[in-house]
């Protein structure tokens, strides 16, 4: 009995996975930084897809106009059809990593389609280096309106940096450590199923302010998205021990017994993290890019600012980098807790 459960734990959790995720993670980094985000969109390149798919044909059937029954009942649909694109990928993936292996790299590759990382700090570091020359255009802001689907053409500098460092709190959540949880736990299908349900929720969830169309994938996600969140929230609180001015001790007091916490479909623990870790204020009300509203929560300490600048951009940078860094490393000590190393 012993041995079958050993087999069933090395089946589910196999310790080869931990260096691919690694390793994609590190190609996902250095590609985004180098080439910079793809049609202005920071978010995993599997997102890409299929907001270009299933986004434009969610896009005529999700009208404000219509009855809430009737969007969700479109919406679920829409969502089934996701899900069966999204899994169907990730067994093609299996396969052609089985047959097309070329000593890992393929494996390395497919996952790192599901991840981002490069992408937004190349997207964050833009809008600072505009700030610090006092030249916010439209050219600097625009991935990391294109990324959070927020239209900030009406915004000032605060709010188009609240944005920012809400996109870094949760890219790493949704594009990183969920992926590569779902990864570890069940291979390339559980990270590929995970993506396409984040993609669908970023597209039509509107952050919980969906009339409907986007209930089925919001619910979803957040099912699939929940323990990874946990983790997430855990290591951007942690984050904050290793950043300038950071508060690891004010971020978990924050996500434990803050009055100002964001909901899951808001950003959730890592937004909530950072924000009490820079003392900051973040989310706010804003306008999506289809025109509707979406009234968030404000998130962080009372009292905290909400006229972030410059400075606050850059430690929002350092503490994403340090929570990515973390879960490398978490990764790396279960290597040594498997017995893999040494």
């Amino acid at each position: 009995m012993e041995e079958f459960l050993k087999n069933i734990h090395f089946m589910l959790l196999d310790p080869e996975r931990f260096p691919v995720a690694m390793a994609a993670w590190l190609l996902a980094g250095i590609v985004g930084m180098v080439t910079g985000p793809m049609h202005g969109n920071a978010n995993p390149f599997l997102w890409l897809v299929f907001d270009k798919t299933l986004g434009k044909i969610g896009g005529r059937l999700d009208k404000r106009e219509r009855a809430g029954p009737d969007l969700l009942f479109r919406g679920f649909i829409l969502t089934m059809m996701g899900v069966m694109a999204a899994f169907g990928i990730g067994l093609f993936a299996t396969e052609l990593a089985l047959m097309k292996g070329f000593y890992g790299m393929t494996e390395i590759v497919l996952l790192s389609l599901t991840l981002t990382s490069g992408t937004v700090w190349f997207s964050l570091l833009q809008l600072y280096f505009a700030m610090r020359d006092k030249k916010v255009s439209k050219g600097a802001y625009y991935t990391i309106a294109h990324s959070t689907r927020t239209d900030l053409s009406g915004s000032d500098d605060y709010g188009i940096t609240r944005m920012g460092m809400g996109l870094a709190a949760r890219s790493f959540d949704k594009g990183l450590v969920a992926p590569v949880f779902w990864f570890l736990l069940v291979g390339l299908p559980g990270a590929f199923l995970y993506a396409g349900l984040a993609a669908l929720a970023w597209r039509f969830g509107k952050d919980g302010f969906t009339k409907g169309f986007g209930k089925t994938a919001l619910a979803l996600e957040k099912l699939m998205g929940f323990a990874p969140h946990i983790l997430s929230g855990i290591l951007m609180a942690l984050a904050g021990l290793f950043t300038p001015t950071g508060g690891m001790t004010r971020a978990l007091i924050g996500q434990m017994f803050g009055k100002e916490k964001s909901a899951y479909e808001e950003g959730g623990l890592p937004l909530t993290a950072m924000a009490y870790s820079l003392n900051v204020s973040l989310g706010g009300p804003s306008v999506d890019l289809d025109g509707s509203g979406i009234k968030r929560s404000w998130t962080g300490a009372k009292g905290a600012t909400a006229r972030l600048e410059k400075g606050h951009l850059r430690r929002a940078i350092y503490i994403s980098i340090m929570a990515h860094l973390l879960f490398m490393a978490s990764l790396v000590g279960s290597l040594f807790w498997a017995g893999k190393i040494f």
